[in-house]
């Protein structure tokens, strides 16, 4: 049941205070992240451009947002191109549960990173906090097989600092506005890899 005093005006100030809570991190995420996330653009060109792939992963929202970019890049972002190897370590159901029957939860990522990664690859963990465990053993599986560890993060960038290069830390303790900034972030980076592929101009 609707509380008695919830009316339409209630829901568009509300509405009105979350975009200004959002538009006050896009403006401190540009300030804060503009130099990190250049290096992970440049990163994750580079590795697409030498036959490399990326593998995304992450826990729940971030988890979607793993899904979301990888699918930008293996379908297509803004423009109809060939076809970018983009991984998603949270799609295999199969793999997923047994996994963390067998093995544990915080084994979730690095026992696929194993598996599936190859040096000349690109992990990118993605976590709002910087210090889901599973996340963690994943960038270090990835670092022990000379593949690049990079990150999204939010707050201080808990337990990424240090083992993510290049770790994008959006300035924000509030775990919603984090993840909008890493769809942001996502979107961007597809954008960049893009143009720096060839495959859209510069606009």
């Amino acid at each position: 049941m609707l509380r008695t005093r919830f009316r339409q005006a209630a829901a568009e100030t509300l509405f009105r205070a979350e975009a200004e809570a959002h538009r006050d991190v896009v403006e401190a995420t540009l300030a804060a992240c503009e130099a990190a996330f250049g290096e992970l653009a440049v990163a994750a060109a580079e590795v697409l451009a030498s036959g490399g792939k990326l593998i995304l992963f992450g826990n729940g929202g971030s988890a979607a947002d793993a899904q979301h970019i990888a699918t930008e890049l293996t379908v297509r972002y803004r423009r109809d191109r060939p076809a970018l190897a983009a991984l998603a370590l949270t799609t295999d159901s199969s793999a997923l549960t047994a996994i963390g029957n067998d093995l544990g939860f915080e084994h979730l990522f690095a026992r696929q990173i194993e598996a599936l990664g190859r040096r000349g690859d690109l992990a990118l963990g993605i976590s709002t906090s910087g210090r889901s465990r599973n996340v963690l053993l994943g960038l270090e599986a990835a670092r022990a097989a000379g593949i690049t560890a990079a990150g999204l993060a939010g707050g201080d960038g808990g337990a990424m600092r240090g083992l993510a290069d290049p770790l994008v830390v959006v300035p924000s303790p509030v775990t919603a506005r984090i993840q909008e900034m890493h769809i942001l972030l996502g979107h961007a980076l597809c954008a960049a890899i893009e143009v720096a592929l060839g495959h859209a101009p510069w606009e």
